[in-house]
């Protein structure tokens, strides 16, 4: 396998692009009978939801790839112009440069084929108002592997709105150029343009942000029961500070954004949608496949084991996207459909991707920290006929969304648990 992934690698820093995205779920009973087979029998009796015995025994089943569908809407260009307008905008390099956090780790995460990690400061390791989910890097952004010059990495956050102010979603920029180990970064806040052109304002942006993928100038950001929200690097603003309670146009004319020093603006969403029976897609998580041709993106869902046991599936698409104007890619006749999905009816899906045409799969298994068997589980499966294959404990408890490096054979992956927040990255090829 490592020499068929080398050979990847050489082809991805000849341009070759691809883009994966996360999928979500469909109820056995919204599947077409022809779709309906189980595509993966728990090993263990009815009812258990022993994740290790039902993966083992997990086959992927494929889907109908036409059925999953997006929509394009974009923000008013005059609004993002006003804004444009009225605020200083900045460079995703300079946003860098301005790092104003410093990571420390008190351990190393123990990671099978572990390559690199690294992990944040001490108030972000251990709050409980934010956790991170998503990942992304600057090897997704552009095939060269760098961005402004500059190696970089995003994380996503969701606010957990203890102190009664949903704040949305911030984004952690590393700076991994300026460190690999301890790569000082600086949160930004996501928002969406709101109010007129003659008094435009933003508002911050509720979801949960499970997974995140970085495309060129875009930022694609997974909505659970949404699609995507699309942010635009081209439109990275700076704001002023000292007003931890407020966000967008205040009555002096200033901007706030909850204290944060940068905000990123949508201008975009793929709405999604489903046709043949289908039920809504779950997007949990979403990452690029460069391997793919075209580039593409690959989207899973999360499906717990009472919701499986209950007769829910768990799907991953693969949607192409245009290197061109990095949006998703319409198919002839004008509708963008995805082109390859599977059940796999995995639970606890928390990211995916693909490489070579197979597919990563990683799995959270509970939160007993004193217990190994709650480490995280890597899975792979080779498309479009092979079995599901768990890579047990692989990974550290709570791992959440995946991200593939191939400039350097880099899987990279996160923790979202206080205290257990390694940023961290494992060999893909030795799986």
């Amino acid at each position: 396998m490592r020499r068929r992934r080398r050979s990847a690698l050489a082809a991805a820093s000849l341009g070759l692009v691809a883009l994966l995205a996360t999928a979500s779920q469909a109820t056995a009973s919204q599947t077409p009978a022809s779709e309906h087979a189980p595509a993966a029998q728990a090993a263990a009796a009815p009812g258990t939801s022993d994740t290790a015995d039902r993966s083992l025994a997990a086959a992927a089943t494929p889907l109908t790839a036409s059925n999953f569908r997006y929509t394009l809407s974009q923000t008013s260009s005059a609004l993002v112009g006003a804004l444009d307008s009225a605020l200083p905008n900045v460079t995703m390099g300079a946003v860098a440069d301005d790092a104003n956090r410093t990571p420390s780790c008190d351990s190393a995460p123990s990671v099978t084929h572990r390559t690199a990690y690294y992990c944040w400061n001490d108030g972000d390791q251990d709050t409980d108002a934010w956790y991170p989910q998503g990942i992304t890097t600057s090897s997704d952004a552009l095939a060269a592997g760098t961005y402004d010059g500059k190696r970089i990495n995003l994380v996503s956050w969701y606010d957990s709105a203890k102190d009664g102010i949903d704040k949305g979603v911030r984004i952690s920029v590393s700076d991994l150029s300026a460190s690999a180990s301890a790569p000082p970064y600086r949160h930004i806040l996501l928002v969406e343009p709101s109010g007129s052109t003659s008094a435009p304002s933003f508002e911050p942006v509720k979801v949960h942000a499970g997974g995140i993928m970085w495309y060129g100038n875009l930022l694609y950001v997974a909505d659970t029961t949404g699609g995507f929200r699309v942010f635009d690097l081209d439109h990275l603003w700076e704001v002023s500070t000292g007003e931890a309670s407020k966000i967008g146009r205040q009555a002096d004319g200033s901007y706030q954004a909850f204290d944060y020093k940068y905000v990123l603006p949508q201008t975009a969403m793929f709405a999604d949608s489903t046709a043949g029976g289908y039920a809504q897609l779950q997007h949990s998580s979403v990452s690029l496949d460069r391997s793919s041709s075209p580039d593409s993106v690959v989207v899973s869902e999360y499906r717990s084991s009472d919701e499986i046991d209950a007769g829910a599936q768990v799907r991953t698409i693969r949607v192409p996207i245009d290197y061109t104007n990095r949006f998703l890619k319409p198919a002839s006749d004008g509708i963008i459909k995805a082109t390859e999905a599977y059940r796999t009816d995995l639970e606890s899906v928390q990211g995916s991707t693909a490489i070579d045409g197979e597919f990563f799969f990683s799995q959270s298994d509970g939160d007993n920290f004193a217990d190994p068997n709650s480490d995280g589980d890597l899975h792979t499966f080779a498309a479009p006929s092979g079995s599901l294959v768990r890579h047990g404990n692989a990974l550290t408890v709570g791992a959440e969304d995946l991200s593939y490096d191939p400039t350097r054979d880099y899987l990279w992956t996160l923790g979202e648990y206080p205290g257990y927040r390694w940023v961290y990255a494992a060999d893909a090829s030795s799986f």
